[in-house]
């Protein structure tokens, strides 16, 4: 089940979302909203969802413009009435543009992309004990064993992420929310950035707001990222 908000000045086009995602038994609509300062304030109350439909020519605050305020915004399917937004949309990563007027079909292709995105191609290795630190990863048509103990840190790319060891790095069709789910169970990962997770054992020291790794590798540690790492550089 996925959730959902809607934000969009078009009433037509609201219920023709609100239409579509209650024909759509995995979605669930959690809000309805008539512009992007409406939008804004209810991310910035806490609210979160898993799926944004979100058009883009809005007045006070457009679609393009809300997403740069949002720190960690949700899956996003553009919805609006041009293309020449296309290029700014994908820039800001989002996961379907969809071009007024759609109909159900291209809806549920839009949410599909999304499905695909959240069930990321990494799966467990055979459980070997409590310590086992493998995980294998889909990497073009081979499965691939990663000691994640190994691994650097990871890069948030469009639609994929960048997984860094010391010696090599692989290329994976996934999302950086959705692997970081995955690596909840490893303990010195931690999300440092909207495009970076980071392992914290592999850190050789820290310079404005940089971490220096081995090999020469660098991280940044976003601004609103950077107590919760802190904090968590106590435990280490």
């Amino acid at each position: 089940m996925l959730t959902c908000a809607i934000i969009d000045d078009d009433e037509i086009n609201r219920l023709t979302l609100e239409h579509y995602i209650e024909l759509s038994p995995n979605l669930k609509l959690e809000a309805s909203l008539a512009d992007g300062i409406a939008g804004l304030t209810y991310f910035r109350e806490g609210k979160q969802v898993d799926v944004l439909f979100l058009d883009i020519e809005m007045p006070h605050l457009s679609g393009l413009e809300l997403l740069r305020v949002l720190t960690d915004p949700p899956e996003v399917i553009i919805t609006t009435s041009r293309q020449d937004f296309a290029v700014d949309a994908f820039e800001l990563r989002v996961t379907d543009y969809l071009v007024k007027p759609f109909d159900f079909a291209r809806f549920t292709q839009a949410v599909q992309r999304v499905q695909s995105r959240q069930s990321p191609a990494v799966t467990p290795a055979a459980a070997e004990g409590p310590l086992n630190t493998d995980l294998f990863v889909k990497v073009n048509s081979r499965m691939v064993r990663i000691n994640f103990d190994e691994v650097l840190y990871v890069e948030a790319l469009s639609d994929y992420v960048n997984i860094v060891t010391n010696k090599h790095k692989y290329i994976v069709y996934t999302t950086l929310k959705a692997l970081e789910t995955r690596l909840s169970t490893f303990p010195n990962f931690i999300r440092v950035h909207r495009s970076y997770l980071l392992n914290t054992q592999h850190i050789e020291s820290i310079e404005d707001n940089t971490a220096n790794l081995r090999e020469g590798h660098f991280v940044p540690i976003g601004k609103s990222y950077q107590d919760a790492f802190y904090k968590s550089l106590q435990r280490i």
